[in-house]
């Protein structure tokens, strides 16, 4: 993938169309990140408009919105870190490692300490580590998605894939809910840190609660809630491809 930072023909055409332009948007959990561009083409009147990294109906959190020909530069964030806050509760597992799936209780025979907790983060979850995706994921197997074959009851194989976390504090634990901050890099599952997590705790973990807070230099506090969107905040709140570099570099 070739970053469209170094595009200068492209940068140019962005900053010549006075349609093109960015948004920050904090998305409200319970919604599609889709949803945001529905929204965003009734008020804005243009068709063509995406947002870097989806976010799952459950999570909250940072959008950021490409309008026009501002889409043709979204891959330049897919090369920056997102940063996360994740709630998980032990005690149980999904089939989609969060509370959208078919969730089961698991007997445990000892509550993890939070050292216990904190040590194996640290050994396992820390750096350059192999993740395996969920199945009910987005994630291309012979050109479907792999959730269309997970919900015809298909077997579905996913490669692991090298990701990197470069931090991953405990934000609060009481048992059986742990909550923590994730700083990783672009690719990341944090429903599979739930489960991967849990499994290693022999408890279970699922993902109850994720927010997205920042995306490169680009802040959450920065962003329009999803629910004062209108015409006149859109307008208000654009930012220009010089402003994205500006926070890129």
């Amino acid at each position: 993938m070739q970053n469209p930072i170094h595009n200068e023909k492209l940068i140019k055409k962005i900053s010549e169309d006075k349609n093109s332009f960015f948004l920050l948007v904090d998305k409200e959990p319970g919604k599609s990140s889709f949803f945001v561009i529905k929204q965003l083409r009734k008020i804005t009147n243009i068709k063509k408009i995406g947002f870097s990294g989806t976010l799952d109906p459950i999570a909250s959190g940072l959008l950021i919105i490409a309008i026009s020909n501002a889409t043709k530069f979204l891959d330049a964030f897919h090369f920056l870190n997102k940063i996360y806050t994740a709630k998980i509760e032990l005690g149980k597992i999904s089939d989609t490692y969060d509370t959208e799936g078919n969730i089961k209780n698991i007997k445990i025979n000892k509550k993890p300490s939070l050292v216990e907790i904190k040590n194996i983060i640290d050994k396992n979850f820390i750096g350059d580590i192999l993740q395996t995706p969920p199945i009910f994921s987005a994630k291309k197997i012979k050109g479907k998605n792999a959730y269309e074959l997970a919900r015809k009851g298909e077997e579905v194989k996913i490669k692991s894939v090298k990701i990197k976390i470069d931090d991953l504090k405990i934000k609060k634990y009481k048992y059986p809910f742990l909550e923590l901050e994730i700083s990783c890099s672009r690719g990341t599952y944090i429903r599979s840190i739930a489960n991967d997590l849990g499994e290693k705790l022999k408890t279970g973990g699922i993902l109850v609660k994720l927010k997205r807070s920042q995306i490169g230099n680009f802040n959450l506090k920065n962003a329009i809630k999803q629910k004062r969107l209108d015409k006149k905040i859109v307008n208000k709140s654009k930012l220009t491809i010089s402003d994205i570099i500006k926070n890129i570099k």
